[in-house]
């Protein structure tokens, strides 16, 4: 099996659709889908990689990232925020909180994929 990202997502369309492209791509996808919850999820399945949307039930992934990075083993974890809201201000925010990087919705499969093949080498 290849590396493992875990997709912290709660829109089932957009879970389906990155699950997918993923796994053709020969990744190892868990999802999870409550931010209240979210810090357990990466602590249990130490993924390689986290994709992270914005607007989750419960918690913010902003706050979740900011937890993230609070801890010294997820410090260098690579977080993808992925979000509809493409305002200068969200990426700011992202970027402020130690997002790896930004990439609004729609994206498209090409896209995705690049993008998680550069940030786990």
């Amino acid at each position: 099996m290849g590396k493992h990202v875990l997709l912290i997502e709660d829109e089932p369309n957009i879970i389906e659709a990155i699950t997918f492209i993923l796994r053709q791509d020969g990744w190892r996808v868990s999802t999870h889908s409550n931010g209240k919850t979210a810090i357990e999820a990466v602590t249990k399945s130490l993924p390689d990689l986290v994709i992270l949307d914005v607007m989750l039930p419960g918690r913010s992934g902003f706050d979740i990232l900011q937890d993230l990075r609070s801890r010294q083993i997820w410090q260098n974890l690579p977080v993808l925020m992925l979000t509809a809201r493409g305002q200068a201000r969200d990426r700011d925010a992202a970027t402020a909180f130690g997002a790896s990087r930004y990439m609004t919705k729609p994206f498209s499969n090409s896209e995705m994929l690049a993008t998680v093949r550069e940030l786990v080498v």
